[in-house]
């Protein structure tokens, strides 16, 4: 959902035992700064690596070297690879979220918003097939809680029935959001597959959204 993977530069040295572990008085938030801007080098560094090589690509020891930390460090802030990735999943939904936010969808009606939404991540991720395929394929084996089909389902609750959040949806209306969001990711791993073209995958979304989202 980025447009691309700048390139990352090179980091300084992880500085553990410096000002992380001996803030000033009230350098509370100076080491959580330090400490956020770490985690994110270390997502960046993965995201990266994975949309060059795929998941095979994201060895935590390489991640450790491109984002400048050392090794221990990095398991401290995601024990498993699978971690890592759903990490970089997380920021590809922060990015998603961030552009409906700043171009919400226009349609009028729930089911067009939510093809809106869901072709709008379908673009984004296709600009780095890699990485898509990579973080597709490990959500689906992953053996890890991962976030990304309650944001996306949250998302699609937030465009297509004004604002309803995940807290206020009803059971029924919470399984029809997943359901078009487990549609989505089944065709987007078609078309990454070269079995769909990206048309095809359009017609089909909309198809399920008018379906689905209905009475919404």
């Amino acid at each position: 959902m980025r447009s691309t993977h700048a390139p990352i530069p090179p980091p300084p040295s992880d500085t553990e035992g410096t000002m992380d572990n001996h803030p000033a008085p009230g350098g509370h938030s100076v080491r959580t700064r330090s400490q956020h801007q770490r985690r994110k080098r270390i997502v960046q560094a993965a995201a990266a690596l994975a949309s060059r090589g795929g998941v095979e690509a994201m060895q935590m020891r390489t991640v450790a070297e491109r984002a400048g930390v050392a090794l221990g460090t990095l398991y401290r802030y995601f024990p498993s690879k699978m971690d890592l990735v759903v990490a970089v999943v997380g920021e590809e939904i922060d990015l998603l979220e961030s552009s409906i936010e700043r171009r919400p969808p226009g349609a009028a009606t729930p089911s067009s918003r939510a093809v809106d939404v869901l072709m709008r991540a379908t673009r984004g991720l296709m600009r780095e097939p890699e990485l898509a395929d990579a973080l597709i394929r490990s959500l689906i084996m992953a053996e890890v809680q991962t976030p990304f089909g309650d944001r996306m389902t949250g998302l699609l609750l937030r465009v297509s029935a004004d604002g309803l959040t995940v807290d206020d949806a009803s059971e029924e209306q919470l399984d029809l959001a997943g359901s078009l969001a487990s549609v989505w990711v089944q065709e987007l791993l078609e078309m990454l597959r070269g079995r769909r073209t990206y048309d095809q995958i359009q017609r089909r979304i909309e198809t399920a959204a008018a379906r689905l989202l209905a009475d919404i």
